[in-house]
């Protein structure tokens, strides 16, 4: 297994163990510094993988970290409706 893969498994078992912890701010920081270190484990996936292993492990991590995901195509959403023509 190459380097890249480890440590996007290390990512995982990381981001599976931050979930299990308790939190007072509702896991916001540590989804913060996930994403931060995922962006260019990700990115050294896709270089050295292909897009299509990049793809599936950008759906991994979309799927561990839905909650910001979907504030972000929320915000997105909102955003191209204040900028549509009328």
């Amino acid at each position: 297994m190459s380097i890249s893969l480890v440590l996007a498994c290390f990512w995982a078992v990381v981001a599976n163990v931050l979930a299990m912890t308790p939190s007072s701010d509702q896991h916001w920081r540590s989804a913060y510094v996930l994403i931060a270190v995922g962006i260019p484990v990700l990115g050294y996936v896709t270089v050295q993988h292909g897009p299509w292993v990049g793809m599936l492990i950008l759906a991994a991590g979309c799927s561990v970290l839905r909650w910001p995901v979907i504030y972000f195509m929320r915000w997105l959403r909102g955003a191209a409706v204040r900028d549509a023509p009328e």
